[in-house]
Formats: C-alpha cells, structure tokens, sequence
C-alpha cells in the first residue's frame, strides 16, 4: 500500500483501530448519553441538557461553543470517537479519564456520589443492567458516605487492581 494514501484516511475511517472493542463500546455508549435527541449528531442543546442532568445548569454558551469547535463540523459519532483518539493519543489516559469524571464533580471535590452515578448508569444510553453496575462497583474504592473516589478509580481503570 502506498504510504500516502494510508496517511490521509487516518482522520476517520482508521480512528477505529486506535481503539479496543471495547473502547468503542464504552465510547458509544457516552455518545448516546451526551445525544440527548438520539438524531446521530451532538449539539449544542444535547451538551446543554447533559451538563443540566449532571447538576451544572450555568454552563456559558461559549463554552458549549467551544467543546463543538473541536469537532470542525457536526459531531457524530466517528467525529467523537476521532476527538478522543487525537486526545488520548499522546496524553495520559489516566488524565482523560479524569477528565470525563470531573463533569460529574462541578465542585471538584475528587468523588461522585455512587447512587446518583449508579442512577446515570442504569438510566442513560447503553443502560448498565444492575449486575454490571454490581461488577464496576465490587473495584470501585467508596468512602463511608457512598462518594466515589474517581481518582483511585481511574487509577485501577488504566493500571489494573493491585489486589487482582
């Protein structure tokens, strides 16, 4: 094959072999979360909504105006699945995970509250039945109010369980 061509189809078609199965698996279910009006395509009033069921109701249209200019053109999911790949790759998925989990801490204080992050996995995109919730929460480190600390989880997410 030709060093060029292969070059230039990277942008999308290739983004999937960066990516486990399972990767795209988890990726997709995000975008069903984030897709509000399930039409394929996130927008604006599907971020807005997302950031309004996660408890943060004052996010700035330019914010919003933002996290869409990353997309260069309507965000469907390849488009997504592209934006994660560009910034994973060379970063910490550790942080990137992070990341994610920050949006569901606007007051940054390290953990989310397990009934309602077991609430969003039940309820959204690609529900989680009850028993993978079961299984996620059995390696998840919780303090004695029902916090999740997603910092160690996010640990045990990129590096294994050391008790594995």
């Amino acid at each position: 094959q030709a060093g060029g061509a292969r070059q230039a189809q990277r942008g999308s078609s290739n983004v999937f072999s960066v990516f486990e199965q399972s990767q795209i698996q988890e990726f997709k279910e995000a975008f069903s979360c984030i897709d509000q009006n399930r039409d394929g395509i996130i927008t604006k009033a599907d971020l807005q909504e997302t950031c309004s069921q996660l408890g943060t109701t004052n996010v700035r249209d330019e914010e919003l105006e933002e996290m869409l200019k990353e997309g260069k053109g309507p965000i469907n999911f390849t488009v997504f699945l592209t934006l994660f790949g560009e910034k994973l790759n060379g970063t910490d998925p550790e942080e990137s995970i992070l990341n994610a989990f920050k949006l569901f801490d606007p007051a940054g204080t390290g953990t989310v509250n397990k009934d309602e992050f077991k609430q969003l996995l039940l309820t959204q995109a690609d529900k989680f039945s009850p028993e993978e919730v079961e299984q996620m929460f059995a390696v998840t480190p919780i303090d004695a109010s029902g916090n999740i600390d997603y910092k160690s989880l996010c640990y045990i997410i990129t590096h294994g369980d050391e008790k594995e």
